[in-house]
């Protein structure tokens, strides 16, 4: 489909000093895209990713999420949006002490009643799609292991299959692979496109990594010192216009060849067919 389902205007964040982190973005995102934005550190990517799920409260701008100014929201009726947004992190933000499958579950808390969640009271539907889930994955020998005993890239997946028992219509990815070595980097890339295109969700991804980027995307954002410097597809991000966005940071970008790994069975891409 190709209307909008979300809008950002003239968004700005500064964090108390002088310096912006974002200085006026304006931009869109259609339903059912898988969008990848990249950078160098401290371009501004986490703070946008961050302040359309509201983790980070804008300083001007509007962040329209289906038809909702999510920066005029507070309290409950953002907590109900949120619950709208799934977010994988690039440190997992998994529970160490329990157990695999009750991580995946609490992807649920946001839209359960108070009572229900506060008890860990799942549905059995629930139940089923995390095991499910999970086997998709890979992880279902590991499913009742404490996720701390897990190696980065299976915590990752399990931080995927979080996300998506939510039930979410946009999902959002801070730098997910950051932390990973190239194998599993490739498991859990293939794995968030793999689950986007099944569930029809809009994806936006922060990576530094410009070779996933160009193999994973739809649509790639290029942001430079708290602007938009390039929004296109793989085909139009020249070496030229790459050179810009990371100028005197060309060592951040990766092996720019788009020859991230390509055997589907080990990307990821086998798992949700």
């Amino acid at each position: 489909m190709e209307d909008t389902i979300l809008t950002i205007r003239g968004l700005k964040k500064t964090y108390g000093g002088p310096s912006y982190a974002l200085k006026g973005v304006d931009i869109s995102f259609k339903r059912g895209e898988f969008v990848v934005i990249i950078g160098p550190s401290g371009a501004g990517k986490s703070t946008l990713v961050r302040c359309i799920n509201r983790m980070v409260d804008p300083s001007e701008g509007e962040i329209i999420f289906d038809g909702i100014h999510m920066e005029n929201l507070k309290g409950k009726a953002l907590r109900q949006r949120r619950a709208d947004i799934g977010m994988i992190f690039q440190h997992y933000n998994l529970v160490g002490r329990v157990n695999v499958i009750k991580n995946i579950l609490y992807g649920r808390l946001g839209k359960m009643h108070a009572a229900a969640s506060l008890l860990g009271l799942f549905k059995r539907e629930d139940r089923l799609e995390a095991f499910e889930l999970i086997k998709k994955v890979g992880l279902d020998a590991e499913m009742y292991k404490r996720a701390d005993s897990l190696s980065g890239g299976q915590m990752q997946r399990v931080g995927i299959c979080r996300a998506i028992l939510q039930h979410p219509t946009l999902l959002l990815a801070d730098e997910p692979i950051a932390s990973l070595d190239p194998a599993s980097a490739g498991i859990v890339m293939g794995e968030i496109r793999a689950a986007a295109d099944e569930k029809k969700l809009t994806c936006i991804v922060n990576l530094h990594q410009v070779e996933y980027a160009k193999r994973y995307a739809d649509r790639i954002i290029g942001i430079k010192d708290g602007l938009v410097v390039f929004d296109g597809t793989k085909a139009d991000l020249t070496t030229e216009i790459l050179s810009h966005i990371y100028q005197g940071k060309e060592d951040q970008m990766g092996d720019t060849s788009g020859q991230a790994n390509n055997n589907p069975a080990e990307t990821g891409e086998l798992l949700y067919a």
